[in-house]
C-alpha cells in the first residue's frame, strides 16, 4: 500500500483523494468520534453528492485493508494508522554512532492490535503494576478474543472489582499477582472473571 494511489468518484461534484488523505481524514473523524462515519458523514468527509460515491469508497478502501467487517457485519478500522519510517536501531545501553537510513514503513495498528473488534483501551489508575512499566495514566491495550495463560498481565474481575495483574496458575490454584512488592497476591473467594488480556501499553511522554 503506497498512499499515493488515488481514488475518484463522480457526483455532482467530482472528487480525487490520495490514499493517504483518505487514511488520515478517517483516522482523524474516528479519534474523535470513537467510531466510523456513516455513509452520509463521508460524503460530508470528502464531498460526496451521493451516499453511493460514499459506499464505492468504502468498498475500496475495505480491498485495501483500510477497513474490515467485524463478525456482527459492522465497519471496524483496520489501517487507519500512518505508516512511520524505520530509520535504524538505537543503543540503550552505552552510545554507539548512528546511521540514519530507512529500513522499511510500520503501522503501530498492525503490531499491537490482531483481533480490532476484540480489542479496547483502558487507561490505568494505581501503580499495582509499576514494576512491569505499567505506570498510572498510561493506555493499556485489551484483546477479550485471546484465551488467558500463566504470566500473561490480564484484566480480571475478582469477586465483583476489576483489576490489572498478572495471571498465575500453580497446582490448580488461580491467584493474581501485582508488579508492586507492597501489593499482596489476590485470590478469589467467590469468582474470577477475565475480561481480557493485554497486548501492549502507551505512555506519551510530551504534550
Amino acid at each position: 500500500m503506497t498512499g499515493k494511489r488515488s481514488f475518484t468518484y463522480n457526483g455532482n461534484m467530482r472528487q480525487s483523494y490520495h490514499l493517504e488523505e483518505i487514511r488520515q481524514r478517517l483516522w482523524r473523524f474516528f479519534r474523535r468520534e470513537g467510531r466510523l462515519p456513516s455513509y452520509q458523514e463521508m460524503c460530508f468527509l470528502f464531498g460526496y453528492a451521493s451516499k453511493n460515491a460514499a459506499f464505492k469508497l468504502t468498498k475500496k478502501l475495505i480491498e485495501e485493508g483500510l477497513l474490515e467487517k467485524g463478525s456482527q457485519g459492522h465497519l471496524v478500522p483496520k489501517r487507519l494508522s500512518i505508516p512511520l519510517n524505520v530509520l535504524g536501531a538505537v543503543q540503550a545501553g552505552f552510545p554507539t554512532p548512528a546511521e540514519e537510513g530507512l529500513l522499511d514503513t510500520f503501522s503501530l495498528d498492525d503490531y499491537l492490535i490482531q483481533n480490532p473488534e476484540a480489542t479496547f483501551l483502558l487507561r490505568v489508575t494505581g501503580d499495582s503494576m509499576i514494576d512491569e512499566g505499567i505506570h498510572p495514566g498510561d493506555l493499556v491495550i485489551v484483546d477479550r478474543s485471546v484465551i488467558a495463560k500463566h504470566g500473561d498481565v490480564v484484566l480480571a474481575q475478582i469477586d465483583g472489582e476489576w483489576t490489572l495483574k498478572f495471571l498465575e496458575k500453580k497446582r490448580g490454584q488461580v491467584c493474581l499477582i501485582a508488579a508492586n512488592k507492597n501489593y499482596p497476591p489476590l485470590i478469589p473467594e467467590q469468582e474470577l472473571v477475565l475480561g481480557g488480556v493485554i497486548r501492549g501499553v502507551v505512555r506519551r511522554y510530551a504534550a
